[in-house]
Order: structure tokens, then sequence, then C-alpha cells
């Protein structure tokens, strides 16, 4: 388990240590007196400094903890939130996706319909926005299985363009040094040349 250092949410860290108490069925004692092992840096500091017998449980233990901490709560994010994501304009299909998919697992009962609007409204013209303009999804999973086909159409693009130029960069680097050594070689052939005697 981490150790918690004061700056993520107190309840992330509450909930992973009451279900890790509850597989091994502790009691309220050993909670009380195991809490503080999953404690870090000014957080045992605060630990140590409460006022000797003022625990009286570990809910009371659980309750000072997250009033001293619930400053660092997570702020809960709504579905207007999702506006605020745009494909950059160079970036791929798969990243604005992957960007968006993560935003979506922070908001709580996201209607479908806000999610796919969401989507559609943050991608840049091309390909995909225009297909999914004419032929609105109904469902993610439906979202998710049409932008697959573009995300693999970009992909073999961008490594057709590769091919069609016949060489990556570092070809083109190690043809560019080997011209360098042949135009070094022929300067160096005719460098030392023997000299003519004088005619008389």
């Amino acid at each position: 388990m981490t150790l918690y250092n004061g700056t993520t949410d107190p309840d992330h860290h509450l909930s992973n240590f009451r279900s890790r108490m509850y597989l091994t069925d502790a009691s309220d004692a050993v909670r009380c007196k195991s809490f503080p092992i999953t404690l870090k840096k000014t957080v045992i500091k605060w630990f140590d400094n409460l006022p000797p017998r003022s625990i009286s449980s570990f809910d009371d233990l659980a309750k000072k903890f997250f009033a001293r901490f619930s400053i660092q709560k997570d702020k809960a994010k709504h579905a207007p939130s999702l506006l605020g994501i745009r494909q950059g304009e160079r970036e791929t299909l798969c990243n604005y996706m992957e960007m968006f998919n993560k935003t979506c697992l922070d908001i709580q009962n996201l209607p479908t319909e806000a999610a796919i609007m969401g989507l559609i409204n943050g991608l840049r013209e091309g390909p995909f926005s225009q297909s999914i303009s004419k032929k609105h999804p109904t469902s993610l999973n439906e979202v998710q299985e049409r932008a697959e086909k573009y995300i693999n159409m970009e992909e073999n693009s961008r490594l057709g363009e590769t091919s069609k130029s016949g060489f990556t960069t570092q070809d083109k680097n190690r043809e560019a040094k080997k011209k360098e050594d042949r135009h070094g070689e022929k300067i160096k052939k005719y460098y030392n040349y023997t000299p003519f005697g004088c005619l008389s």
C-alpha cells in the first residue's frame, strides 16, 4: 500500500486502508495501531501530535484524519468539463481518445449522450470528425469501434509516408556519412604523389 504524504485525496487512502483491514478481519484496536504505518512525512508528524487518549475508535481517527487533509480531496468533475478537451493540431486520434476516455472515468454518472457530444465537439476537422457528424453513434462502444478504424488508417498512413520516401531518417544519415567518407578518400588518394624529375 502506498504511504500517504498529505498531497492526495485522503478519502482514497482511507478506502484502501479499510478494504485491506476488512480482508484481514482486523479489530478496531488493530486498525488504530496499523493506520500510522501507512503515513509518512508531515502526516506522521500530525499523527504524533494528536493529544494522548484523544482517539476512542478507528472511526474517530478517520474523521480527524479526513478533517485535517480534506483540502486535498479531489474536486468532482462534471459533464461540462469534457468541453475543455480538444484534439491538438498535430495530436493523433489515438492520443486524443486516450485523454478523453481518462477524463470520462473521472466523471460519475456521465450520460452517454453528453460523452458522445463532448467527444465530437473536441475533434479537429478530419476524416473521423466528418464520418461521425454524418452518422451520430448511439453508444460509446460504437464510438470506440469507429475510432479504431481511423486510428489504424492514421497509423498506416504514417507508415506509408516512411516507405514512399524509401529511407528513414537514420538511413539518410548513414547514406550522407558514406558520401562524406568516399569524398574524403578521394582527396587522400591524390594528396601524396611522387614528384617528377626535371627534364633536361
